[in-house]
């Protein structure tokens, strides 16, 4: 057990609201180093000769080695807790990005960028996920969705740091500073991340005693409602990966001016800030199921307009919604399996959650580009993309109360939650 923080009736601030600000810092420079991949293609692309398949299989490889990385780093979270991993992973990420500087062979990269910044990166968003749900009862919702809200805001600030220092510099001095800035700002946030106060209880917090199911991971693997839960975030991320990942390019392809098309992509992402938040809050109301089929529901449709969308106030229009709906979901899946599965597992069953749904990230970006390239359009990506939607919204829709028998948690045994904030 790590260091106890006492609540909030003897400190005057909640601690765990410094657990979400710490987690989301983590999350950001994580992921936002992840997907600077997409910044860098195109100067190593001209510095080493690399085809740019070759590279873009990178992108592939960091999502399946992030979504085993989950999974593992979760089972972990659940033993040692969430400051362990995320302090182990942010030294791993820097190390690994600061060798992916130094390759001098594609394969070098791959090993370095595609599996080690994949891999350290799964230390983050569903084990800090995991953890944060179990410092809140009340405001789970919103304190989950601020977490998940830093990878729009890393992706926001480190992609256009990595262009400046590609710029001024070069990709391997951009690499090496970003790997340097994980040590320096990701290690220090993750050593503020503390385990919830659970020898406490939850009515020394504020809030009542709850009822836990106590599933072990094997459970939790064989549980039918979580490969349907599992399923639905794949086919989910398999339906919005391809439009996000071709935004720009299919803008252009409809005659969007190049600068204007570029923007899109920051549009729905800064968007997608505030779908987190916004279906976060609304599933403290409502609860988690409702709003995560409404979403959904509006994604498929979103897509399926980019069907006929051609002027450039339509894209950005799509972007917008877009951006809301794909943000607005994603933070709901760890608050189902949160709702199902109970707290003492939730880094592993949210990790191998999130592991299957990586799955689809990769496939759906990689889809994109291989009907493209054989049929001449994205017409039937977006079609495609849309019907496997629909069938994340009937998956959605079959979520159902758990039927494990509940054990009572007596006050001062289990981590507790808060209705702070």
């Amino acid at each position: 057990m790590l260091s106890y923080v006492p609540p909030m009736s003897q400190r005057g601030v909640f601690y765990g609201w410094v657990v979400v600000a710490a987690a989301a810092t983590v999350v950001g420079a994580g992921l936002g180093s992840l997907f600077s991949l997409g910044v860098f293609l195109k100067p190593i692309e001209e510095s080493t000769g690399w085809s740019r398949t070759s590279i873009s299989l990178v992108a592939l490889v960091n999502w399946l080695a992030m979504g085993v990385g989950s999974f593992v780093w979760g089972v972990l979270s659940d033993r040692w807790g969430g400051r362990a991993v995320a302090v182990a992973g942010s030294l791993l990420l820097g190390l690994a990005l600061v060798m992916s500087s130094q390759a001098q062979a594609l394969w070098h990269f791959h090993a370095a960028f595609g599996v080690g910044v994949g891999f350290a990166v799964g230390a983050f968003l569903a084990p800090l996920t995991a953890t944060t749900t179990r410092w809140f009862t009340t405001r789970r919702g919103l304190a989950v969705a601020l977490v998940n809200s830093g990878i729009g805001v890393g992706t926001f600030v480190v992609a256009p740091l990595a262009r400046w220092l590609t710029t001024t510099w070069d990709w391997r001095v951009a690499m090496l500073v970003l790997g340097d800035l994980i040590w320096l700002v990701g290690v220090p946030a993750a050593l503020l991340i503390r385990n919830a106060p659970g020898e406490v209880g939850a009515s020394a917090l504020g809030g009542a005693a709850t009822a836990q199911r106590d599933f072990s991971t094997a459970q939790v693997v064989r549980a039918p409602q979580f490969w349907v839960i599992a399923l639905t975030h794949f086919a989910c991320c398999a339906a919005h990966s391809g439009p996000i990942f071709h935004m720009v390019t299919n803008a252009i392809d409809q005659g969007v001016a190049v600068m204007a098309a570029a923007t899109l992509l920051g549009v729905s992402g800064l968007t997608s800030i505030g779908g987190r938040i916004g279906c976060g809050l609304l599933a403290d109301r409502v609860g988690a199921k409702p709003v995560l089929v409404a979403g959904l529901l509006l994604q498929a449709g979103t897509i399926f307009a980019y069907l006929v969308a051609q002027e450039t106030g339509t894209f950005y229009a799509l972007a917008l919604v877009f951006g809301v709906a794909y943000g607005g979901v994603m933070p709901l899946y760890a608050l189902v399996t949160r709702e199902y599965f109970g707290e003492r597992v939730m880094g592993a069953a949210y990790g191998g959650v999130f592991l299957v749904s990586t799955i689809g990230m990769g496939l759906g970006s990689f889809a994109g580009g291989f009907i493209h390239d054989r049929l001449g359009s994205y017409a039937w990506m977006f079609l495609g993309s849309a019907a496997i939607g629909g069938m994340a919204i009937l998956m959605a829709m079959t979520f159902r109360a758990p039927r494990a028998a509940l054990r009572p948690v007596a006050a001062g045994s289990a981590p507790a939650g808060s209705t702070a904030g």
